[in-house]
């Protein structure tokens, strides 16, 4: 087989950054490969596919050099970020547009249209919807549609489940299992469960962007688990390794009676004047991990946004007993991390992003230098204290837009599917911190795919089900014994 992509002693450096963050890499993929490249959240896996696929530094300009580099003919690439790789602001017209590029007439789109959108499993009544009103594992299978039309002959693929739910993501990796069996494939993927059966060359990288590893799946994995736990990456096993050596400490007797933090009551939240979520009667207490799921597009987002007062909400949400529209300074008693950590970047610089807020609330500068060291190195970020947040890793904006958040120490922690884009590391990490602050008395809401995550740390379980949110766990009167004793507010949450 003859190679359809290679690089040869490439040197690569973004600017600000102070070392090289590849030296020399030699990479290649034969046609017809279907190649898995795993590594730690910020090691240049999204990088390299830019520059195997020509992005860099053709579109994006990055300074490199390289003895060669032999990029496809024909190819496709699927974004990390779904938002920034759609052309048009209509479902149809987005798809269209592929279609357009490739001569097909126009008599022809509307069945292909339905096609690509069946395949990837996106259900809509009418095709000609804005995309801006699709949730996020909405945008992602129709990133993936769009790039299916194309049929190109290499497949860039950049996390391409990440945003998906349980069944989305096994539909997409059988989709993509089918229609690329002649093609070439190279993924960067956490969610590597439905990968394996696809992929069957793993690609190992190292922190700075070396390789460390080369091989057939069955020979990685059986060799290299201990650099693959050293690195933070993702391999089967590595959820049990991780809770038999960090088993949570949860205890199970009665404390305090409390009233709730947060409180709920025929709870509506609205969008273009129409009714997009509804609660029923719904109250979550100190100490609580309340895990919401559902479908993607079932409005698990939207429901954070109303309790957040993003959109327009009618009934009872009370805040320590006290209407949330009445509260002041709301985000100084609620925090809320978006599903794309972009959205809510306001700084130049990740030191500057920290301390955002902190300014807001008036605190001293030796008060602030304090509280972003710490967040820094918390959560491993202390390299990148003067780079432009929208340059770091998916992993790294993650890591820098859930720390941002919730530096002022909030009581209320909303947060939509946080750990999507982050290493095995960084995921335990961000993890245990959440727990520590748990066990202070704050109440964490948080959506997330990942079951497993949601039976060893939620406490209590909200469904949404087409717009609806109920209680799928006992009433949360009965829920307060289960939760510890040891749940006290002891100087502030960030004391």
């Amino acid at each position: 087989m003859g190679k359809q992509a290679y690089v040869e002693k490439l040197k690569l450096k973004f600017p600000g950054d102070a070392d090289l963050l590849f030296r020399d890499l030699d990479f290649s993929v034969a046609a017809g490969e279907k190649v898995l490249l795993l590594g730690p959240s910020g090691c240049g896996k999204s990088t390299l596919l830019q520059v195997l696929s020509g992005l860099i530094p053709q579109s994006i300009e990055v300074p490199l050099k390289a003895d060669k580099i032999v990029t496809p003919a024909s190819w496709g690439y699927v974004f990390q970020d779904p938002d920034s790789q759609f052309c048009m602001p209509y479902v149809d017209e987005e798809l269209a547009f592929v279609l357009e590029n490739l001569a097909v007439p126009r008599a022809e789109m509307e069945a292909k249209i339905d096609f690509a959108l069946r395949q990837v499993g996106l259900d809509l009544a009418d095709s000609h919807i804005p995309i801006a009103s699709l949730s996020g594992g909405m945008k992602q299978r129709l990133a993936i549609a769009s790039v299916l039309l194309l049929d190109p002959e290499v497949l860039f693929l950049d996390e391409p489940s990440a945003m998906l739910d349980p069944q989305g993501t096994e539909t997409i990796w059988e989709v993509l299992q089918e229609v690329c069996r002649d093609k070439t494939v190279v993924i960067v993927e956490h969610k590597i469960d439905h990968v394996l059966a696809f992929a069957e060359r793993l690609v190992l990288f190292d922190a700075s962007g070396r390789i460390i590893a080369d091989g057939p799946n069955a020979a990685i994995f059986s060799a290299c688990k201990e650099e693959m736990k050293e690195q933070g990456i993702w391999f089967p096993g590595v959820w049990d390794r991780h809770l038999a050596e960090t088993p949570l400490q949860r205890g199970h007797e009665s404390f305090e009676l409390q009233s709730p933090l947060l409180e709920l009551r025929d709870f509506k939240g609205f969008r273009n004047g129409e009714t997009k979520i509804s609660g029923a009667e719904l109250a979550a207490y100190p100490g609580e991990w309340v895990i919401i799921q559902g479908q993607n597009g079932a409005g698990k987002s939207t429901f954070l946004h109303a309790v957040m007062q993003f959109i327009k909400t009618s009934g009872r949400c009370e805040l320590e007993g006290k209407p949330i529209k009445k509260v002041k300074k709301l985000a100084e008693r609620m925090a809320f991390v978006f599903q794309n950590p972009e959205y809510q970047f306001v700084a130049n610089t990740v030191y500057e992003e920290m301390a955002y807020s902190l300014r807001l609330d008036g605190k001293v500068q030796a008060e602030i230098d304090r509280l972003v060291e710490e967040y820094l190195e918390l959560f491993q970020l202390s390299g990148q204290r003067e780079k432009n947040p929208f340059q770091l890793s998916m992993g790294q904006k993650r890591r820098l837009s859930v720390a941002a958040t919730i530096i002022q120490g909030q009581q209320l922690i909303l947060l939509d599917e946080p750990t999507f884009g982050l290493d095995s590391k960084n995921t335990f990490a961000l993890l245990g911190f959440l727990e520590n602050y748990r066990k202070k008395g704050a109440v964490i809401l948080m959506v997330t795919h990942d079951e497993v995550i949601a039976r060893n740390y939620g406490t209590a379980f909200w469904q949404v089900v087409d717009g609806e949110i109920r209680e799928t766990t006992g009433s949360a009167t009965d829920r307060r014994t289960a939760v510890s004793a040891d749940l006290r507010l002891e100087g502030g949450l960030c004391g």
